[in-house]
């Protein structure tokens, strides 16, 4: 039996279709969202404004289609949110503005209706970019076409355009190389295959002529997926991400472009000559608001942090494990180093800069693990470790690590899976294992054992002892390293920091090297400040 064309209330069924599987499918698209911005919200936005569009359009129940979906189209307008929730109100003003006043709609209706939806999205976006929802949503209009020629009705029309826009969504990765290095499809894209299964799913119904319910996933119901994003997470250009409606009389849109392009990217401003939505990344929102002001009254401002959206996202997508671990460090090579060994959370502080027991403790909150470990790594931290521990919900253990090789030697012998007690012990006898010295500059004249020491001087410093002194640095760091080794160190470990460049550092470590003190040596970035070195033996 051909089902050839369908009425208001058939839409508007189809549109609850598609809501209920973007519901369900929000949560998996989020997890593929790392382009333009790796914020992992482009399911949540999709689906929001979709569902704000059906939510217009119920109140129309009982309408021609073309009613429906003009108010689809306005509700999606002003419930946009972010790129992919305005792009996607421009499919469907583009594809409203064809069914106006249809009261039935027919194959070739709907062919057309997404050919202008295709070519408004393409237009809004001042910058497009194939292998996007764009390209998606231009694969659908072109099947579409084709349907129409080869005479099928909306059901066959329908799943011939679906299967095209699987296979336009799979070769995203191909047009966008961000995509293919964080090994994901589009997520856009993937919310516009999302909505089409939704209408085929109810056009399904409609032929059958059963009725389908809205519904709106919470987030507690939802799926819980892991980040696929990888790496992928480059330094953002433009921090807020702007949004709002702007209402006024004759909104001049592309003047209203023309003046807002300066203030950032990923700038849309569609809509019609009484209500215009305006979506900007920028670092100058406040300038954003200003400039729309002179046109009208600003509906539904909204300013997100898109920096931070993007770190609730990936602590958000961190799974729960078993074992999880809280580093204190100071240092930007040192605390990434501690990343990149397993630290779920690293804590800025260290040697004249001791964390409090609140920062610690706020720390502790963020690891999703059923277990943790704390590792101070300085003698001053230990004991406000110790009281974040105690007030801290769940079970925590601090492992006493003494300082930052303690901490790293710790972290190598770490096991997010092992037993936690075992795995505890295991990582304090490896940190119980490392000898440990530093290297700075002294601040003030003193006399230590009958050694004078002038200010600026080099000293070796080792468990709080001064173990050499000079005004240059290669004879302090020598003397220190033949302090450590006493005890048959194999491994020498340099971190550089307080300024030291790696040249220097590598012109340390030869000139060690060429000496024969029988290590082998290797050198870090560090970053750490006030400490030229800072040195382990194993």
């Amino acid at each position: 039996m051909r089902f050839d064309s369908f009425n208001g209330n058939d839409l508007l069924m189809m549109l609850v279709g598609s809501a209920n599987l973007l519901a369900e499918n929000r949560s998996e698209i989020d997890s593929l969202n790392v382009f333009p911005v790796p914020d992992g919200d482009t399911g949540t936005n999709m689906h929001s404004t979709f569902l704000a569009g059906v939510r217009e359009a119920r109140e129309r129940k009982g309408s021609p289609a073309g009613d429906i979906a003009s108010a689809m189209a306005r509700g999606s307008l002003l419930g946009a949110r972010g790129n992919s929730g305005v792009i996607l109100s421009q499919i469907l003003h583009g594809f409203a503005r064809v069914l106006e006043s249809k009261d039935r709609v027919y194959t070739a209706d709907v062919a057309a209706a997404f050919s202008e939806g295709s070519q408004a999205a393409w237009r809004a976006v001042m910058n497009p970019v194939e292998g996007t929802m764009l390209t998606v949503c231009r694969r659908i209009s072109d099947s579409f076409q084709e349907a129409v020629k080869r005479g099928y009705d909306l059901i066959k029309a329908t799943l011939h355009a679906y299967r095209q826009a699987q296979q336009a969504l799979a070769e995203t990765p191909e047009m966008l190389p961000v995509l293919k290095e964080a090994g994901v499809v589009d997520a856009g894209g993937k919310g516009l295959v999302v909505i089409l299964e939704g209408i085929l799913h109810a056009l399904k119904m409609a032929a059958a002529r059963k009725e389908l319910e809205l519904f709106d996933l919470a987030a507690s119901q939802q799926k819980e997926f892991m980040a696929r994003a990888g790496d992928v997470s480059p330094a953002l250009e433009y921090t807020y991400c702007t949004e709002m409606v702007v209402r006024g009389k004759s909104l001049p849109l592309d003047r209203m472009r023309r003046e807002l392009s300066p203030y950032g990217d990923c700038l849309l401003v569609v809509g019609n000559d009484e209500a215009a939505k305006v979506h900007i990344h920028s670092n100058h929102p406040g300038l954003v608001l200003e400039c729309c002001l002179k046109y009208g009254a600003l509906i539904g401002v909204q300013v997100n942090n898109m920096e931070e959206q993007h770190k609730d996202f990936v602590q958000a997508a961190v799974p729960e494990k078993p074992l999880g671990v809280v580093s204190v460090g100071l240092g930007e090579g040192i605390m990434r180093i501690m990343e990149s060994l397993g630290a779920d959370v690293v804590v800025p502080g260290g040697q004249t800069m001791n964390p409090s027991t609140e920062a610690i403790l706020e720390a502790i909150t963020r690891v999703r693990a059923g277990k943790i470990l704390v590792l101070p790594n300085n003698g001053n931290v230990v004991m406000a470790a110790e009281q974040a521990a105690s007030m801290a919900p769940g079970q925590v253990r601090v492992v006493k690590t003494a300082n930052i090789p303690q901490g790293l030697a710790a972290l190598l012998a770490y096991n997010p899976y092992g037993d936690p007690d075992q795995v505890a012990d295991k990582m304090a006898r490896a940190a119980g294992a490392v000898r440990c010295g530093d290297i700075t500059r002294a601040v003030r004249d003193t006399t230590i054992k009958r050694c004078k020491i002038k200010a600026g001087e080099y000293i070796a410093v080792i468990d709080d002892r001064i173990v050499a002194a000079g005004p240059d640095l290669y004879p302090v760091v020598r003397l220190l390293v033949d302090a450590l080794a006493e005890d048959g160190a194999e491994i020498l470990t340099l971190y550089y920091g307080a300024g030291l460049s790696g040249d220097e550092a590598g012109s340390v470590a030869r000139r060690l090297a060429e000496d024969g003190v029988g290590l082998e040596i290797e050198t870090h970035y560090g970053g750490q400040p006030h400490y030229q070195f800072i040195v382990s033996a194993e």
